[in-house]
């Protein structure tokens, strides 16, 4: 093997390590990356102890060896930067109402629309609403009508699309398709519910009492 193709495999050896540490919570043995990787059990020790040396120059992760297992972990020196982080993204968290939602609905299927617009679907102001959507990133303001008064315009945003798992405005069921929803649902709800093999309905041991 050339110099050049021996420099290929270590640097592949490299990223297939890097891959299965990134992955591997519970950490994993210097035999069972060898198996996964098809090299020697020397080969991986000695691409981990590079990783190891490297990642501590200059990287916010660190290759740990610890009880025979490998583990990348972040950095020590980085957990005050990852406890603000935590608790930032927990501020961050959406808590929704049903006045939220109900709104954030009208918006998403009337869009680009104005508050008055809003408010004359639900029938309510939702001024304070709009605000608490805004502040969450879920719409935003997408200019002004040209009409009386130029109102504000309300779109939904890209964090919209991310909190509910949609690629577009468009992946939205139609309101055909919630109206057919709704019917199966409450004819659902409406079913008579069949007893379980072997059950009798408490009517039904009354009259049997009787016969005997």
């Amino acid at each position: 093997m050339s110099a050049l193709q021996q420099e290929k495999t270590a640097e592949l050896l490299k990223r297939q390590i890097e891959a299965v540490l990134f992955i591997a919570t519970d950490g994993v043995s210097a035999q069972e990356l060898a198996s996964a990787t098809g090299h020697t059990t020397a080969a991986v020790r000695k691409i981990l102890n590079a990783l190891r040396d490297d990642f501590s120059k200059s990287h916010g992760m660190e290759v740990v060896e610890l009880g025979g297992k490998w583990f990348m972990t972040s950095a020590e020196d980085m957990s005050d930067t990852l406890e603000k982080f935590r608790v930032a993204n927990e501020s961050e968290h959406v808590r929704l109402t049903r006045a939220s939602l109900e709104t954030l609905a009208v918006i998403a299927y009337s869009q680009p629309v104005t508050r008055s617009e809003v408010e004359s679907i639900r029938g309510v102001r939702c001024d304070r609403v709009i605000d608490t959507l805004l502040g969450y990133g879920l719409v935003r303001i997408a200019g002004r009508r040209k009409s009386t008064g130029s109102p504000l315009l309300y779109r939904t945003s890209t964090r919209f699309l991310e909190i509910f798992g949609l690629g577009a405005i468009s992946d939205l069921p139609t309101v055909a398709e919630l109206e057919d929803l709704r019917r199966r649902s409450a004819e659902v709800a409406d079913s008579p519910v069949e007893p379980a093999q072997g059950e009798t309905c408490e009517n039904e041991g009354e009259v049997s009492d009787e016969a005997e």
